[in-house]
């Protein structure tokens, strides 16, 4: 351990500074063997760098009268570059029993659209090119065909994600105008971003109808006297309200906005193309059933229930939709080569519904069946049992998983996941001393080479395995987790 004296610097520009001797310079800690290789694996300037910031914390810690041990400062190097050039996203497992989990990226992508975004990433493409005509074509051109011939829309843009569509969609048609929307939709996505919020941002005037549980068409009625530019009703995918509850069917407020010579749109957030009955789901409003509805624009997103990456489409009219494209901000929220790649490839397999359960990853999740899910539970809990420490019990035990992201909240799925409790046979063990545990096994497995994200409730930690199909990669890293041990 190296705790060396304090020496006087003297500059000319500053006062006198006490510095720790015995640190080796920038230079001479490059020249440890261990770090022989790095300059040319990842550049001198990152190497140096990493040095720099190791004896930086060591010199503070001298002067703050700590010690350090001067032989694994080069190891310390070692750690810091291997940061600095790790990817900034780490694969995960997710056990937590949501399917579409916002944090973790919601969908994962089908392959075929991970390979044409492989195919776009790796050449030029032509993205704005007609081949035909030889000359700038239109972005996204066969993209929205797809998205036409799938709907039944007249047309079809798509943009970043679904708040960007309902953004333009309100600040291409209501700019400084009145939308009237029903208490009960004023929803706040994840993040805290509030419906009204958007509104407010896109410019236009947010003229609240009805009650929280019941909305009347003459509600809407008399908002007209607002002379509001369109009518927006947003399905409420995140929540649910239940008990004494109205709300007016979309074909009459499709009516009322016929007669009053406004446009109708539908948020549906999560959107899906298909019905999710054929999955064993419970429903849930579909873009098509939207637009028979008499919706002239359905706004909904790529990567929940469609299965595909990050998007926002709208769909309608074929002249509002024009109008929407001429908005500038179209431009700034509009799709790169590659989410263009990856949702036209997600499109495609909807060609084949029958073989969607297969082909999409996240629809093969939800519509798993529980057997093929209980031999994985029951496999990862043979494994668990024996490397956990004396007080832990490993059961694979029946649960329920939650689609997530907002899509169908009051409907749970059955599930099973592997519960481990750290009271086993020590009653005496506080709910303070449990809930310590729980969270120090929860930050085990988030520790492990590929994280497993699970989740804590009920007095135990939970890894649902409804989303683990390969549990080599779980159960490959049982051997390095360290199990916290029960008091």
């Amino acid at each position: 351990m190296l705790k060396p004296p304090l020496m006087t610097q003297t500059d000319a520009s500053a006062d006198p500074i006490t510095v720790p001797a015995g640190l080796p310079s920038v230079d001479r800690l490059l020249q440890d063997v261990r770090l022989a290789d790095l300059p040319d694996r990842v550049g001198r300037s990152c190497v140096v760098e990493a040095a720099r910031t190791v004896l930086d914390e060591a010199r503070s810690r001298l002067l703050a009268g700590g010690r350090i041990d001067a032989d694994g400062l080069a190891d310390r190097v070692v750690a810091h570059v291997a940061a600095a050039m790790a990817p900034s996203l780490r694969p995960v497992l997710n056990l937590t029993g949501t399917v579409v989990h916002t944090n973790l990226g919601r969908s994962a992508l089908p392959e075929a659209a991970i390979e044409a975004m492989t195919r776009a990433a790796r050449q030029p493409v032509d993205l704005e090119y007609d081949l035909a005509a030889g000359k700038r074509g239109d972005r996204g051109g066969r993209l929205e065909a797809r998205i036409r011939s799938l709907t039944g829309a007249e047309a079809a843009t798509a943009v970043n994600n679904n708040a960007a569509a309902v953004m333009l969609v309100l600040n291409t048609l209501a700019n400084r105008r009145a939308v009237p929307v029903s208490r009960g939709e004023l929803v706040e996505i994840g993040g805290s971003f509030r419906l009204p919020d958007i509104m407010r941002r896109a410019g236009a005037r947010l003229v609240e109808v009805g009650a929280t549980n019941r909305t009347h068409l003459k509600d809407y009625e008399e908002a007209m006297a607002a002379r509001p530019a369109l009518v927006l009703k947003a399905h409420t995918s995140n929540y649910a309200v239940i008990g004494f509850t109205k709300a007016v069917p979309e074909k009459e407020l499709a009516a009322l906005c016929r007669r009053c010579g406004i446009p109708f749109c539908i948020d549906l957030g999560s959107g899906t193309l298909v019905d999710l009955d054929r999955f064993g789901l419970p429903h849930e409003p579909t873009v098509q059933e939207a637009l028979a509805s008499g919706a002239d624009l359905v706004t909904f997103s790529g990567d929940k229930l469609l299965g595909g990456p990050q998007a926002g489409v709208i769909a309608g009219r074929a002249d509002l939709v024009a109008r929407i494209k001429k908005n500038p901000m179209h431009r700034a929220f509009r799709l790169d080569k590659l989410r263009i790649a990856a949702l036209d490839a997600t499109l495609a397999l909807y060609s084949q519904p029958e073989q969607l359960a297969e082909t999409v990853p996240t629809l093969r999740w939800l519509a798993r069946p529980l057997p093929d899910i209980r031999v994985v539970a029951e496999r990862v809990a043979v494994h668990l049992e024996p490397v956990a420490p004396d007080g832990w019990q490993v059961e694979a035990i029946d649960c329920f998983s939650q689609i997530g992201s907002g899509a169908l909240p009051a409907e749970a799925l059955p599930s099973v996941a592997v519960r481990l409790t750290p009271q086993a046979g020590r009653p005496q063990m506080g709910k303070r001393a449990a809930g310590r545990m729980l969270r120090d096994l929860a930050a085990a497995f988030r520790a492990l080479p590929v994280p497993a994200i699970g989740r804590v409730g009920e007095g135990a930690f939970w890894l649902d395995m409804r989303c683990l199909e390969k549990p080599e990669t779980l159960l490959g890293q049982i051997d390095s987790l360290a199990w916290p041990c029960p008091p």
